[in-house]
């Protein structure tokens, strides 16, 4: 009897020593709390537990593997560690460290996408902070079967990838930034942006469109809705738009000079040809380009010239559009790109 509360005993101490050592494994760190810096550790997909244990030990994560192996058997996490960029400390425990991996909470970097920028500006700026491979980035901007599971009924989406700053993992899925871009567009187009369109008579694509059009040509905030007004004006009395920006946006490869070849070839983007709205935005526009597209403000302009100093003189009349065009762009000391000198009206 003796020798069986013996066993008993060693066994039950044992399994005391036992609990008491792993514990030890999956809490003890490298340095004390609060002493470690941060180090970035990229964990490639289909790395495994075993794999990704010897990395962190040989970035000195990590005193030894096996608490982090054992704990990862256990827990059935060899199955379930996240691909991605971590911020890891030596003052972390092994258990810490793999909670970040199974709960996949990669670094993430912000991203600016300028108000005005074009579908391939934003695919070039993706693949240049390494967050996304920008050819593919485009190709499902115009891939339609894409574009109807996010339940939009368009050709591309153009106009549709709100310009924000964006928090974003490294190598995210192209997907997923489109899906946010799309959703944050939603947010902003509220239902009181949303009723006003039907009050106007445009769909959303149309306010897109025009709206784009408004963010190219007006370089200073207080012009939009004079711009907008504009452009209203001579949709409503069926004059062309006359918009530089829309021709270049339909030029491949555009070199930075438009010719009167450019203004005189016909295209579905050439508002010098066609009469109304281009078939689609020719950027994407931020929230105060969308209102002042659906405001626009109360003036009779149909004109406007280019400043030279990033704003414009609008008119409402040609005559007085030509003394403006006078002033501004044909005396010999003006000189500026054709591209800013916008909505010309015949001159």
């Amino acid at each position: 009897m003796r020798r069986g509360l013996a066993l008993l005993l060693a066994g039950i101490g044992f399994c005391l020593a036992g609990a008491w050592l792993f514990q030890w494994a999956i809490t003890t760190t490298v340095d004390r709390p609060s002493q470690g810096v941060p180090k970035i550790i990229e964990i490639p997909e289909g790395m495994t537990l075993r794999q990704v244990a010897a990395l962190l030990q040989r970035e000195h994560l990590l005193w030894n593997q096996w608490g982090l192996l054992l704990l990862g058997k256990l827990t059935a996490s060899d199955r379930r560690i996240v691909a991605g960029e971590y911020a890891l400390r030596s003052d972390m425990s092994p258990r810490d460290m793999l909670a970040e991996l199974r709960n996949g909470h990669v670094v993430l970097h912000p991203v600016t996408i300028p108000e005005g920028y074009t579908a391939a500006q934003i695919a070039e700026l993706l693949d240049q902070n390494g967050v996304s491979e920008g050819k593919e980035f485009l190709r499902l901007v115009h891939d339609r079967a894409f574009i109807q599971t996010l339940s939009l009924q368009a050709d591309s989406l153009e106009g549709y990838l709100f310009p924000s700053t964006y928090r974003l993992a490294r190598r995210v899925k192209n997907k997923d930034v489109i899906a946010t871009m799309v959703s944050s567009l939603r947010q902003v187009f509220t239902p009181e942006l949303q009723a006003r369109a039907k009050e106007v008579n445009m769909s959303v694509h149309d306010v897109l469109t025009l709206a784009s059009v408004i963010e190219k040509e007006s370089g200073v905030e207080s012009e939009r809705e004079l711009v907008s007004a504009v452009f209203h004006n001579r949709l409503r009395q069926h004059i062309p738009l006359q918009s530089d920006p829309t021709v270049i946006y339909g030029i491949r490869n555009f070199d930075g000079n438009l010719t009167k070849r450019d203004l005189a070839d016909a295209g579905p983007y050439n508002t010098y040809r066609i009469t109304g709205l281009p078939p689609g935005p020719i950027a994407n526009p931020g929230v105060g380009a969308i209102r002042a597209a659906l405001y626009p403000a109360p003036t009779t302009y149909l004109y406007f010239v280019s400043r030279n100093d990033g704003t414009h003189q609008f008119s409402s009349t040609l005559a007085e559009h030509n003394r403006a065009v006078e002033q501004y762009q044909r005396r010999p000391h003006r000189r500026t790109a054709k591209h800013m000198s916008s909505t010309r009206g015949g001159t």
